[in-house]
């Protein structure tokens, strides 16, 4: 039972990094399981993909120390868009931190922009426990 919490934490967290994961496909298995509590998969989902954020975030508040680097895999003109982005949908698009593709992207860059890290904590939090609140009522609705 152990193994399936730390299994969707670890799943949770690295996909909530650039790493390619599925974290809800995880959820949804132990859900159909019935052998573990909704709301400490729930807890714990959103945790680390919280958590990963937080990586992404910590990324971001350093992205400046190597922009100029050859090896560097974002363009000046492609950074700067994305600040040009975040200030103008500012700290409530982190309520899209949620979303495939844009929102690991996102997370990095309300580092790049410093958003303050109890803001930032905050409505990832809510996104991340929504949308796998919603994932958890959906798969119980079918079951």
């Amino acid at each position: 039972m152990l193994a399936g919490y730390a299994g969707l934490f670890f799943s949770a967290f690295g996909a909530a990094t650039l790493l390619p994961l599925q974290s809800e496909a995880v959820l949804v298995a132990l859900l159909l399981n019935g052998s573990y509590s909704l709301w400490l998969l729930l807890g714990i989902a959103t945790l680390g993909n919280v958590l990963g954020s937080l990586v992404n975030w910590l990324l971001g508040r350093s992205v400046e120390l190597f922009k100029d680097r050859r090896w560097f895999p974002v363009s000046a003109t492609q950074l700067e868009k994305s600040r040009g982005h975040y200030r103008r949908w500012g700290h409530w698009s982190l309520l899209l931190s949620w979303v495939p593709i844009i929102g690991d992207p996102l997370t990095l860059v309300a580092g790049v922009m410093k958003e303050p890290l109890w803001r930032f904590v905050l409505i990832v939090s809510i996104a991340k426990a929504a949308r796998y609140a919603v994932v958890a009522m959906l798969t119980l609705h079918w079951m």
